[in-house]
């Protein structure tokens, strides 16, 4: 709501049309998308607005793209007791739902016990405020976009811990033949941001990756290039590959190619389809 809320002030003041799953799940991020776009199919709303990391690579026929507003920050961000991943005890108790920061904490710290954690950010919040765990792992544009910022311990650099595909996004999703939704979705959209995300999104479909396989890719403009770096590990950390490439910003799409190629040459392939078939 929080992000329908962003675009709908931005577009002039759009109506914003709540939507729920069938069974209440919002921890189900798939079939939630999949709810909203139904709604956009039937007609029923006429733009769409997603953390652009639950986007699926490969959108239903009939609906596209419409636009990506200005980039949140994409690190990831830690709250507790630390200033930094050293600081924390062996055998420290992190709690996060995501493989993909899982296999990297465990890459970095081998000792950490990395747990389950689910529920909205408050909840995430509440039980870390409880004693349930040392710290836990957040998106940092998720806080800021909450107001809870100020809770951050410490940001991961993109090297430590790379980003989900999208993090930090607004995608915007239209019916393809819709050319009025397209129009207001281009006019708040960022170019800066489309491009990261277009390079990204194409990375991870050639990776044959999704969002429950341990994979990290983020791409930055820095010094007017492009910088695409790109992560995959096993579940446990043990084993993993990391990469980056850069080049033109107006060629995103080669970009994105270009990582997976090289990723996959260097065994990313194997841990992706080992970490499924863990899955």
């Amino acid at each position: 709501m929080a992000q329908a809320k962003t675009v709908a002030a931005s577009l002039g003041g759009a109506e914003i049309v709540p939507i729920k799953t069938a069974d209440g799940d919002v921890g189900d991020k798939s079939r939630f998308v999949r709810g909203v776009e139904e709604e956009l199919l039937a007609g029923r709303i006429d733009l769409a607005v997603h953390s652009a990391k639950d986007l699926p690579g490969e959108l239903p026929e009939g609906l596209g793209l419409a636009g990506v507003p200005g980039r949140e920050d994409p690190r990831d961000a830690f709250i507790g007791a630390a200033g930094s991943l050293s600081e924390l005890p062996e055998g420290a108790r992190i709690g996060t739902s995501s493989l993909r920061r899982r296999s990297q904490l465990l890459a970095l710290r081998e000792d950490l016990e990395v747990v389950e954690l689910r529920g909205n950010v408050d909840t995430r919040l509440g039980k870390l405020e409880a004693g349930e765990y040392d710290g836990i792992v957040l998106a940092a544009a998720g806080l800021a976009r909450l107001g809870r910022d100020g809770e951050i311990s410490f940001l991961f650099t993109l090297e430590q811990m790379t980003p989900a595909p999208g993090q930090g996004c607004l995608a915007l999703e239209a019916r393809s033949d819709d050319e009025a939704a397209h129009a207001a979705a281009a006019r708040i959209s960022d170019r800066a941001a489309l491009s990261e995300l277009t390079a990204e999104r194409i990375a991870v479909r050639l990776l044959e990756a999704d969002c429950d396989t341990p994979v990290g890719v983020v791409a930055r403009h820095e010094q007017g290039r492009l910088v695409l770096r790109g992560f995959a590990g096993a579940p446990d950390g043990s084993d993993w590959v990391r990469d980056r490439v850069e080049g033109d910003p107006d060629q995103p799409g080669a970009l994105g190619e270009a990582l997976a190629e090289r990723m996959k040459a260097a065994g990313a392939a194997d841990i992706i389809a080992a970490a499924k078939g863990e899955g």
